[in-house]
């Protein structure tokens, strides 16, 4: 238990930013867990449909201050490659 007003104050403030943090973070990961899903089960149109809004949920994260910004760049990045990766190899599989 808090002794004080300020630590009272402090507690309720942390646990409201707790929870708009894990918000934020539990929507980021179901996006991606998402786009991976749709790339590992071939349906690469949908994923390649789906890969903005992916990106966009990443970015809004870390403006909201959930994640940093170079995390951010690195995940879009590699949903980036993965989609890319898959695509290059469906069009190599269709090619033989």
């Amino acid at each position: 238990m808090p002794n004080t007003r300020q630590a009272a104050k402090r507690m309720r403030r942390d646990a409201k930013r707790r929870e708009r943090n894990r918000y934020h973070l539990s929507r980021m990961r179901t996006y991606i867990r998402k786009f991976r899903k749709m790339v590992q089960e071939g349906k690469l149109e949908e994923a390649k449909a789906f890969l903005p809004e992916v990106i966009s949920i990443i970015y809004h994260t870390a403006s909201k201050g959930v994640i940093h910004k170079n995390e951010a760049a690195r995940r879009a990045s590699r949903v980036t490659q993965l989609l890319n990766k898959a695509l290059a190899q469906a069009s190599q599989n269709l090619g033989k």
